[in-house]
């Protein structure tokens, strides 16, 4: 879960890459357990029926995997009303962590951009107080435009 002004990790993640319109890559940050951040995968499979040529694929934040340009997140942002759009990690600020797993996400993030190996990120957040329907219908709508053909 992404914090407005806080990152925090959750177990599962997912993100979007625009590499190429021909093959589309999905991955979403999420954890099913706490409610507060299950949205984005509540509506992961609704995602996959409305954009069948996106292929949406699970990993793990403590591994490696290809970073496309730009890479695009999708994932729980506290302190926002509703879905909302941010270009870069600098409109995130860390938090106290609470434990190493807190940290993985961001900290993997901001060393990557600081080694040059992170292009542009554009991360779509969902309110925690959002509802799956809602949360549907504003960010397909986020998709469609980062995906114009």
């Amino acid at each position: 879960m992404l914090g407005h002004t806080a990152f925090r990790t959750p177990l599962s993640l997912y993100f979007i890459t625009t590499t190429n319109m021909k093959n589309k890559k999905v991955f979403v940050f999420g954890n099913p357990d706490i409610a507060t951040d299950s949205v984005p995968l509540s509506i992961l499979s609704r995602l996959r029926e409305k954009f069948p040529d996106i292929s949406f694929l699970f990993l793990d934040p403590n591994e490696e995997w290809g970073i496309p340009d730009p890479l695009i997140i999708i994932d729980t942002i506290v302190g926002i009303p509703d879905v909302r759009v941010f270009h870069g990690l600098l409109e995130f600020s860390a938090a106290p962590t609470v434990s190493v797993h807190d940290f993985d996400a961001l900290f993997n993030l901001r060393y990557l951009e600081k080694l040059g190996k992170l292009g542009d990120v554009i991360i779509i957040g969902i309110s925690p107080k959002m509802s799956e329907a809602d949360a549907l219908i504003a960010v397909s709508l986020e998709i469609k435009q980062i995906f114009v053909d």
